[in-house]
Protein backbone atom coordinates (compact mmCIF):
# COMPACT_ATOMS: atom_id res chain seq x y z
CA UNK A 1 0.00 0.00 0.00
CA UNK A 2 1.00 3.59 -0.64
CA UNK A 3 0.49 5.98 2.28
CA UNK A 4 -0.39 9.66 2.50
CA UNK A 5 0.40 11.15 5.93
CA UNK A 6 -0.24 14.85 6.52
CA UNK A 7 -0.29 16.75 9.82
CA UNK A 8 -1.17 20.42 10.25
CA UNK A 9 -1.14 22.51 13.42
CA UNK A 10 -4.18 24.65 14.13
CA UNK A 11 -5.36 27.19 16.68
CA UNK A 12 -9.06 26.35 16.39
CA UNK A 13 -11.25 25.50 19.34
CA UNK A 14 -12.46 21.91 19.44
CA UNK A 15 -15.83 22.54 17.76
CA UNK A 16 -14.29 24.54 14.90
CA UNK A 17 -11.56 21.90 14.43
CA UNK A 18 -14.27 19.24 14.05
CA UNK A 19 -16.18 21.48 11.63
CA UNK A 20 -12.97 21.92 9.59
CA UNK A 21 -12.49 18.14 9.53
CA UNK A 22 -16.11 17.68 8.44
CA UNK A 23 -15.63 20.21 5.62
CA UNK A 24 -12.52 18.35 4.46
CA UNK A 25 -14.38 15.03 4.56
CA UNK A 26 -17.31 16.40 2.54
CA UNK A 27 -14.92 17.72 -0.09
CA UNK A 28 -12.98 14.46 -0.31
CA UNK A 29 -16.27 12.60 -0.49
CA UNK A 30 -17.45 14.68 -3.44
CA UNK A 31 -14.10 14.54 -5.31
CA UNK A 32 -13.11 10.93 -4.63
CA UNK A 33 -16.34 9.16 -3.56
CA UNK A 34 -14.95 8.51 -0.07
CA UNK A 35 -17.36 7.51 2.70
CA UNK A 36 -16.63 8.64 6.24
CA UNK A 37 -17.91 8.38 9.79
CA UNK A 38 -16.92 9.78 13.16
CA UNK A 39 -15.62 7.62 16.01
CA UNK A 40 -15.11 10.11 18.84
CA UNK A 41 -12.54 12.61 17.57
CA UNK A 42 -11.38 10.27 14.81
CA UNK A 43 -12.97 10.37 11.38
CA UNK A 44 -12.59 7.12 9.47
CA UNK A 45 -12.55 7.08 5.65
CA UNK A 46 -13.23 4.14 3.39
CA UNK A 47 -13.92 3.32 -0.21
CA UNK A 48 -12.73 0.65 -2.57
CA UNK A 49 -8.96 1.04 -2.77
CA UNK A 50 -8.50 3.54 0.06
CA UNK A 51 -8.90 3.65 3.81
CA UNK A 52 -7.69 6.05 6.45
CA UNK A 53 -8.47 8.35 9.28
CA UNK A 54 -8.34 11.97 10.35
CA UNK A 55 -7.47 12.62 13.99
CA UNK A 56 -8.66 15.88 15.54
CA UNK A 57 -6.57 16.92 18.54
CA UNK A 58 -6.51 20.24 20.43
CA UNK A 59 -3.63 21.52 18.29
CA UNK A 60 -3.40 19.33 15.16
CA UNK A 61 -5.34 17.75 12.32
CA UNK A 62 -3.61 14.56 11.21
CA UNK A 63 -4.77 12.55 8.22
CA UNK A 64 -3.44 9.17 7.14
CA UNK A 65 -4.68 7.45 3.99
CA UNK A 66 -3.62 4.09 2.60
CA UNK A 67 -4.07 3.77 -1.15
CA UNK A 68 -4.53 0.41 -2.80
CA UNK A 69 -2.87 -0.70 -6.00
CA UNK A 70 -5.46 0.85 -8.32
CA UNK A 71 -5.20 4.33 -6.74
CA UNK A 72 -1.40 4.52 -6.49
CA UNK A 73 -1.11 6.28 -9.86
CA UNK A 74 -3.32 9.06 -8.44
CA UNK A 75 -1.35 9.48 -5.20
CA UNK A 76 0.15 12.86 -6.10
CA UNK A 77 -3.24 14.26 -7.16
CA UNK A 78 -4.96 13.00 -4.01
CA UNK A 79 -2.10 14.13 -1.76
CA UNK A 80 -2.02 17.57 -3.39
CA UNK A 81 -5.76 18.03 -2.92
CA UNK A 82 -5.61 16.93 0.73
CA UNK A 83 -2.63 19.24 1.43
CA UNK A 84 -4.41 22.17 -0.18
CA UNK A 85 -7.58 21.54 1.82
CA UNK A 86 -5.64 21.11 5.08
CA UNK A 87 -3.71 24.34 4.43
CA UNK A 88 -6.94 26.23 3.68
CA UNK A 89 -8.64 24.90 6.81
CA UNK A 90 -5.76 25.60 9.17
CA UNK A 91 -4.49 28.82 7.61
CA UNK A 92 -1.13 27.20 6.83
CA UNK A 93 -1.08 28.34 3.20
Amino acid sequence: MSTIDIKRSHSLDHEHARQAAEALARDLSSHFDVHYEWDGDVMRFRRSGVKGQLDVTPDTLHIRLELGLMLRPFKSRIEGEVQRQMDDLTGSA
